[in-house]
């Protein structure tokens, strides 16, 4: 850089030096920088090189004309510089575009000269002709950028060079590949297979990106049924007013013909797309009309006040509610009404205003019994919990259709706040069990909230031992999990029985030892009460469970119990090395087979012994330790007369 000189005066010294470039290195350097400074994304190498090889106006791509990206930097003297890892051409630094905006006229009508570029590469035979034959896209890599955001660059500045090739381009239906671009960027709500945006017209195009002048030629040229459906089903209204492209709407409603009104596949109107998008201008527009009804359902009864107070926009929701026609209390398929709606998104404005309105029950809930307020605590939305507390008539405690309530929802997702609110309401019940009788506690206790299991332990009512449907305890549905400071918090307490068993005979002692938590293990075995060698349903203790998972730091704790026997046999016969070899865990079976009880030959019910366990499962390890124990019998058949050698074999 130039000694003695600012920074800017660096940039504008080094922008002189590529001006006085000769031949075409100027315009290549002033070119790649414009497109770098004024994309609306960052560009890879093979886009950029792309667009500076195209001659606007030109109906081929000459593909000679591409430059390289070693010249390209040459050309630029230094201001642009490539991400290697990521292929994306960068201006040298962040006050480089900086400078660039602050003199604008360093470029001369950047968007339009882009818009030209993007259409001409749209409108070339070779992309013409992939939409129609072909679905190779690599000699055309600059496709994805045109197709997306051609609109962008254009209604920014729409020349009547830019006007002229809009035309060009779509006074046919806009191509099925740059079509398939347009929305895969945009994650068009409706779009669900890629492969079937299929009609797309040029007046739908033009719409979306709300390109005014197209739109009005377009219109006077009758190209179009300004009333037709594109593959959703959405008229040029639609996509106007999705986008909230106003003067475009505008133009459209000034024609008789069109349908202010018209519901695409699913039922929904322009107002509905409006309503939901908070375009407040294009919802104005639309409800002075007389012709659309402001109230319309959609195919899942979802009406336009649904989508705004879905989307929380305040203003939106009130410019509905002042016409009559419209319920404030309209329940859609799933019963679930425009306050429910705005709870569950937390929008507090909109909650507020409907509970405002005398024709809205607070209270109602939906297909599946979820109120309001249920929605609310399990989103964790304290300020619209308080809103619907303050109602009387709003039950603080009515439980869904799975039978759980506020509280219980609220303490599985560990909203402390809400839960000290609820618990602040007499009527709530801190230890209601749900319909497999999960209480507040229990789902506090499963997923391992430690503040709210203390909350909840703070009310006499509460239960800390208290039993689901399969007999799993808190205390064991956080040993199940992991989580070590709920087990220690319960095991405080003494009505929790730390060897409780549940259904199928697994103790806290069992799920910890089969998730591998040391920690929580020897929590466990400090207890007096726990007994260590405790065997489910299934006859397997501990031991096994951390032998089959190779738990090696929980096996060496078991077996520092002299209570728990190292050999002992589940139902099917299996030991706990039979389970380690057949997990192929060398640690765990080299520490069994370091005790003297334990039979390393020993065969199960089936006749399968630990070696045969290893070689059935092609765990090569553990059959060479095993095959170093002399009393192993490497020819002993199972009940179906194989041998750990046939396995082998």
């Amino acid at each position: 850089m130039t000694a003695g000189l600012g920074l800017g005066e660096v940039y504008g010294a080094t922008i002189e030096r590529i001006k006085a470039q000769a031949g075409d290195k100027p315009k290549l350097g002033m070119a790649a920088l414009m497109w770098i400074s004024h994309a609306e994304r960052p560009l890879r190498v093979d886009e950029l090189c792309h667009a500076l090889a195209v001659e606007v106006g030109s109906a081929d791509l000459n593909m000679s004309n591409i430059p390289s990206m070693a010249i390209l930097v040459g050309c630029c003297q230094g201001l642009i510089t490539v991400d290697k890892e990521a292929s994306i051409v960068r201006l040298v630094h962040f006050t480089l575009q900086e400078y660039l905006s602050a003199h604008p006229d360093i470029f001369s009508r950047p968007h339009s000269a882009m818009a030209e570029i993007c259409l001409t590469y749209l409108n070339s035979q070779q992309v013409k002709a992939l939409s129609t034959r072909s679905h190779d896209l690599r000699n055309t890599p600059f496709l994805e950028y045109c197709s997306v955001y051609w609109g962008a660059h254009a209604k920014r500045d729409l020349s009547d060079s830019v006007r002229s090739l809009a035309l060009d381009l779509l006074k046919e239906d806009y191509g099925l590949i740059p079509t398939r671009f347009l929305f895969a960027q945009a994650q068009y709500l409706y779009l669900r297979d890629p492969h079937t945006c299929s009609p797309f017209s040029g007046l739908h195009c033009a719409s979306f990106f709300g390109i005014t002048g197209v739109v009005a030629d377009l219109i006077e040229m009758e190209c179009y049924d300004i009333n037709g459906a594109d593959f959703a089903g959405w008229a040029p209204l639609a996509q106007a007013a999705f986008n909230g492209n106003r003067e475009v709407v505008e133009i459209l409603l000034g024609r008789e013909e069109v349908n202010p009104d018209k519901q695409d596949n699913r039922g929904r109107t322009p107002l509905s797309f409006a309503a939901g998008r908070g375009h407040e201008g294009v919802v104005n527009m639309l409800l002075v009309l007389e012709e659309v009804n402001p109230d319309k359902p959609d195919n899942d009864d979802q009406t336009p006040l649904s989508f705004a107070t879905m989307s929380g926009h305040e203003e939106v929701v009130n410019m509905l509610l002042e016409r009559e026609e419209v319920n404030p209390d309209k329940p859609n398929n799933d019963g679930r009404t425009p306050l429910s709606s705005a709870a569950r998104g937390g929008h507090e404005g909109v909650v507020k205003i409907l509970l405002g309105r005398e024709e809205v029950n607070p209270d109602k809930p939906d297909n599946h019994d979820w109120t309001p307020l249920l929605l609310a605590a399990w989103s964790g939305h304290e300020g619209v919990v308080n809103m619907l507390l303050g109602r009387e008539e709003v039950n603080p405690d009515k439980p869904n259709n799975d039978g759980r309530t506020p509280l219980s929802l609220t303490a599985k997702d560990r909203h402390e706040e809400v839960v000290i609110m609820l618990l602040g309401r007499e009527e709530v019940n801190p230890d209601r069990p749900d319909n497999k009788d999960w209480t507040p506690l229990s789902f506090a206790a499963w997923y391992g909230h430690e503040g709210v299991v203390k909350i909840l332990l703070a009310r006499e009512e509460v239960n800390p031992d208290k039993p689901d449907v399969n007999d799993q305890t808190p205390l064991s549905l956080a040993a199940d999990n992991g989580h070590e400071g709920v087990v220690k918090i319960l095991l405080a307490r003494e009505e929790v029985d730390p060897n409780k068993p549940d259904g199928e005979g697994w103790t806290p002692l069992s799920f910890a030892a089969w998730g591998g938590h040391e920690g929580m293990v020897n929590m466990l075995l400090g207890r007096e009460e726990v007994n260590p060698d405790k065997p489910d349903n299934d006859g397997q203790t501990p031991l096994p469970l951390a032998a089959e998972d190779g738990h090696e730091g929980v096996v060496k704790i078991l077996l520092g119990r002299e209570e728990v026997n190292p050999d002992k046999r589940d139902n099917d016969g299996r030991t706990p090395l039979s389970w380690a070899a057949l997990g192929g865990h060398e640690g765990v079976v080299n520490m069994l087979l370091g005790r003297e009880e334990v039979n390393s030959d020993k065969p199960d019910n089936r006749c399968r012994t630990p070696l045969l366990h290893a070689a059935g499962n092609g765990h090569e390890g553990v059959v060479k330790i095993l095959l170093g124990r002399k009393e192993v019998n490497p020819e002993r058949p199972n009940d179906y007369g194989l041998t750990p050698l046939s396995f082998a074999a």
